[in-house]
């Protein structure tokens, strides 16, 4: 039996505590080398075992922090939307609603690239046994929530008419496509950026006439 190192504060022992080896940074770097196993190499590379391998640690640590294979994937999926949301959450607000609704798209975007290998499993489920539980469908479509909420304020403010719902849905398969693209390689990741910008701009230009013409800011 090893006996706890021990310091000592005016003469009395102090244990003092052992280093975290399983902390929540070899977390985050389990559910990342998870992700980029199943994007780069398929759902055959996935493996408690590998997944260790690549961060050099044991498969107690998965075990420990994560579960099972499953329970990995699972992870992966939640920590993709949690930083996506984390990146909402973290954007400023100004009293320009309908700028707050571009940048957010491009909050969206930048998120997407930054995080590859998780932005696949994300949306394509690379792993045919892992389906999400209805809570973690409610988180992920959560994220969308953000964007309804901007989306509400253009309304508010009389530059957009119609359900925010709606709109934030035709926004967000807008966005996704384009970072879908740049992530992979359909499109350069320098130009699709400015190439999003002119979407999203020329989008909003259409629900900014859909307004006008449903009489919002005319008197009517």
């Amino acid at each position: 039996m090893v006996t706890p190192l021990r310091n000592t504060v005016a003469g009395y022992p102090v244990k003092v505590p052992r280093p975290k080896i399983h902390d929540d940074a070899v977390r985050t770097e389990l559910i990342e080398a998870a992700a980029r196993l199943l994007a780069d190499e398929g759902p055959h590379a996935l493996s408690t075992r590998r997944s260790a391998c690549e961060v050099g640690t044991s498969t107690s640590a998965i075990y420990s922090l994560l579960g099972s294979k499953e329970q990995m994937i699972r992870a992966v999926y939640l920590e993709g939307f949690r930083r996506l949301d984390d990146r909402q959450n973290a954007m400023p607000r100004t009293t320009d609603p309908v700028a707050d609704l571009k940048a957010a798209g491009l909050v969206y975007f930048d998120n997407g690239l930054a995080n590859p290998h998780l932005y696949d499993v994300m949306f394509h489920r690379p792993l045919r046994e892992f389906t999400p539980e209805p809570e973690d469908l409610a988180f992920a479509l959560g994220t969308l929530g953000t964007v309804v909420v901007l989306v509400q304020r253009c309304i508010d403010a009389e530059a957009f008419h119609g359900s925010a719902p709606a709109i934030a849905s035709e926004l967000w398969a807008l966005v996704h496509g384009a970072t879908s693209l740049a992530i992979a390689g359909m499109l350069d990741p320098l130009d699709a950026r400015p190439r999003l910008v002119h979407l999203i701009d020329t989008t909003v230009d259409g629900y900014r006439a859909e307004a006008r013409s449903a009489g919002v800011n005319s008197g009517r």
